[in-house]
């Protein structure tokens, strides 16, 4: 089968060997893959990475123990957490010390034409969600995680920093949940996607806001993000970390510090708010599609999803 292959910086396409199905996994068909921020961050190095990259992806199941999966389109929960320790029995395997990560740690990933996941892992995929839909489900899970850790007032206003893939999806999130967002870009396209869903959007510019948000979403991708997300948030506010970026950040500690502004790492969320978002057609994911490629073109694909102003790119292995 084909699989792409991340190395030392370079991504290319290989020949290898399909996995073989453990006991209590499924074997998936990929249908289609989403290249995101952290994969291109795998690529400059990010977590000392090498292999195969992907965690964004719909597939279909072609084998499994469970008779009721078999044929049906699913997503998955990208940790495999080991189930036994302290983590795991409150419900949080996602942080389960001894968990891999697909496509990220010790798991090869989403990027081949074969994969494997734990049963437990999967969600079966209602009819009325697309394929292309779908593949969104695991950034959006991330976008909804924010509200699984803070109790963010309804009508709030909330500024959201970052008019790339997930931030459009924040943003989305919590305009959905009766927050007043006001997102905060670079492109008037990506802009225009928030827009035409309700919410209020402003162009970054040289002279960013100063102390006038309570609640500030970082999701940039860039490491000046969160300087500018720490300069925009008031006393005592609240700032939710979204971007892995490879390498140290840099930031004024001493302001965060007076000012008594909390710091948030919000990273992957669960997938049933996403598919629920999905299903009710509030999030609109469709428009952030601006290409897909075949699983054999991997290499330029990686190199159009880090291009400025592109938002989604997808991999498709049946063209």
């Amino acid at each position: 089968m084909l699989s792409v292959y991340l190395d030392k910086g370079q991504v290319g396409v290989r020949k290898i060997r399909p996995p073989r199905r453990a006991q209590g996994f499924a074997l998936i068909r990929l249908l289609m893959g989403g290249i995101c921020n952290t994969d291109l961050e795998l690529q400059r190095g990010y977590y000392g990475f090498s292999g195969t990259p992907g965690h964004e992806f719909v597939g279909e199941v072609v084998e499994a123990e469970t008779p009721g999966l078999l044929g049906r389109r699913v997503v998955g929960e990208i940790n495999l957490a080991c189930g036994n320790c302290e983590w795991c029995a409150r419900g949080l395997g996602r942080h389960c010390p001894n968990r891999s990560v697909l496509g990220i740690v010790k798991h090869p990933g989403a990027f081949r034409e074969f994969l494997t996941l734990p049963e437990e892992n999967l969600h079966v995929l209602p009819e009325s969600i697309s394929t292309e839909e779908a593949v969104f489900v695991e950034p959006l899970a991330a976008a909804c995680e924010i509200l699984d850790q803070a109790n963010i007032p309804e009508r709030v206003e909330v500024a959201v920093i970052g008019d790339g893939k997930l931030g459009l999806l924040v943003a989305q999130v919590l305009h959905a949940h009766g927050m007043q967002v006001c997102l905060f870009g670079r492109y008037a396209n990506k802009l225009r996607i928030a827009e035409r869903a309700g919410i209020q959007t402003e162009r970054m510019k040289k002279r960013i806001p100063t102390a006038e948000y309570d609640w500030i979403v970082e999701a940039t991708g860039a490491a000046e993000g969160l300087r500018q997300a720490i300069q925009m948030v008031r006393p005592r506010g609240s700032v939710f970390m979204k971007s892995t970026v490879h390498g140290a950040v840099s930031i004024d500690t001493a302001s965060v510090i007076v000012n008594e502004i909390t710091l948030i790492g919000s990273a992957c969320g669960t997938s049933e708010p996403a598919l629920n978002l999905l299903l009710a057609r509030k999030i609109n994911v469709t428009a952030m599609i601006s290409e897909t490629l075949p699983l054999t073109e991997a290499k330029r694909a990686f190199v159009l999803a880090a291009k400025r102003g592109v938002l989604k790119v997808l991999l498709d292995p049946a063209r």
